[in-house]
């Protein structure tokens, strides 16, 4: 089980008590959401850090500068973590705010506003192998063990914020209409210009080509990652050794082909097929 010395335990989910306090929890449950605010809502590891790079920039018209020069914890908090009370008052509407919260769990206040949702999902082999990493050079997090040990971890839902089948289902099947825009992480990767233009349509916003352009080109993973304001280079070495394993590490889909062997791909796909029977959601992996 998930270690009671690193984790609390909120609504059955571990989540890592260095930036989830009962205070920032409580925060949550009373935070007043507004009618122009905008959620990327993401699994653990699954293109969160990117969407703190996309949002400022498509909704401040592709001013690259806050993004060069604001911590993206800063810049699009955490809806769930210690900063959003401190940085809160900072932004400017409309605000963009991140979190790896199931539906349910979302405030009371979200559910009766018309904020919209930008949901990422991921291929689960790839998030596995991504928080594998993660949690080899995050003190904060549990030592993995080895990737089958970890890989045991995450099918029971004994890893940070739950199964990811109950993750993905509670945002699928809900009653959100048209304030939710589903996109995969492998989308990003494919064509980051093509999602861009998505996002900007669901947004209700104009961009023009040259922005665009401009836009696209930073938030390439690969240069992405070598913004000092987003690729975590920031955090304390004793938080965070990007010298174990860099935070923002590949960015590339199928990486898990390099770590699973025959035998555990095919005891994943069983579990998370079964899981996911019923629920009438499909992804484009599922196929693969």
């Amino acid at each position: 089980m998930a270690s009671e010395k690193l984790y609390r335990v909120y609504h059955g989910l571990p989540v890592p008590k260095i930036a989830h306090t009962e205070e920032s929890l409580s925060y949550l449950e009373a935070f007043e959401v507004t009618d122009d605010d905008i959620f990327a809502v993401t699994y653990p590891k699954s293109g969160t850090t990117w969407m703190q790079e996309i949002l400022p920039l498509l909704l401040n018209g592709g001013d690259l500068q806050p993004v060069e020069k604001i911590p993206n914890w800063d810049r699009v908090p955490w809806l769930e973590e210690t900063r959003l009370a401190l940085v809160v008052d900072k932004l400017t509407p409309p605000r963009a705010m991140v979190s790896h919260m199931h539906y349910h769990l979302m405030p009371p206040s979200f559910h009766s506003s018309k904020a919209k949702v930008i949901y990422i999902a991921r291929n689960p082999k790839d998030i596995l192998v991504s928080s594998f990493y993660f949690h080899q050079m995050a003190s904060f997090l549990d030592d993995p063990g080895t990737f089958e040990e970890f890989t045991e971890k995450f099918l029971a839902g004994q890893v940070l914020f739950g199964k990811w089948t109950d993750h993905v289902k509670s945002w699928r099947n809900t009653d959100l209409g048209d304030r939710i825009l589903y996109i995969t992480y492998e989308e990003l990767i494919q064509d980051l210009r093509e999602v861009l233009k998505r996002i900007l349509h669901f947004l209700g916003r104009e961009m023009s080509e040259d922005a665009l352009d401009r836009v696209t080109d930073h938030c390439l993973f690969e240069n992405m990652k070598k913004n000092q304001m987003s690729n975590y280079s920031l955090v304390p070495k004793d938080i965070m050794d990007s010298n174990k394993s860099p935070f923002l590490r590949k960015g590339i889909s199928g990486d898990w082909k390099n770590h699973f062997s025959p035998e555990l791909e095919a005891k994943f796909n069983t579990v998370i097929r079964k899981e996911m029977e019923g629920s009438g959601v499909e992804f484009p992996w599922d196929k693969e």
